[in-house]
């Protein structure tokens, strides 16, 4: 989870500062160039391996080994695609902003009043809070997928006292 310092345009209207500006994102371990070590010490190791089955005769082992490569950089590109996922949540006093983009950059959007604006939970008692989601006037979005239960009760918290926060409305200091 990540805080964006950005300011919107109107963000010297206190009515339209934000409360809370989020762009939540997926953890993955490995980044581009690790992934790219990844399957050159694997492509590597098969080689390797393939080596003797190759010159005894026995070449579709090569070819086996071959697919086993091939197979793991499929999966390596799909995570790297999934990795561009991720979730925007804007909360101002005037109104809620989701944006859930995923991975192949198709964007959802919504705008909710936050003063009418409840967040639902389905907790587990051993593995925490599994889904959130944002309810308004019969409408329902599950947000945070990609974060783990933990942070996701992180998030649950912070994004309920933002809208508390909304639902007192903006703060306008007198001059």
């Amino acid at each position: 989870m990540s805080q964006s310092k950005e300011e919107p345009a109107g963000a010297d209207d206190p009515a339209r500062r934000p409360v809370l500006h989020v762009r939540l994102t997926s953890h993955r371990s490995l980044d581009a160039r690790g992934r790219r070590r990844l399957l050159a010490l694997f492509a590597l190791a098969s080689v390797a391996v393939s080596l003797p089955f190759f010159l005894m005769g026995a070449w579709p082992v090569a070819g086996f080994f071959g697919f086993d490569v091939a197979l793991l950089w499929w999966a390596l590109r799909a995570t790297a695609r999934a990795e561009r996922a991720y979730e925007e949540v804007i909360v101002t006093p005037l109104e809620l902003a989701l944006a859930q983009v995923d991975g192949s950059g198709a964007r959802r959007d919504w705008r909710f009043n936050p003063s009418w604006t409840r967040l639902d939970r389905r907790e587990d008692e051993e593995f925490g809070l599994l889904h959130l989601f944002v309810a308004h006037r019969g409408q329902r979005v599950e947000i945070a997928r990609l974060l783990g239960p933990g942070e996701k009760a992180e998030f649950a918290q912070a994004l309920g006292a933002a809208l508390a926060s909304a639902r007192r409305g903006p703060l306008y200091n007198p001059l």
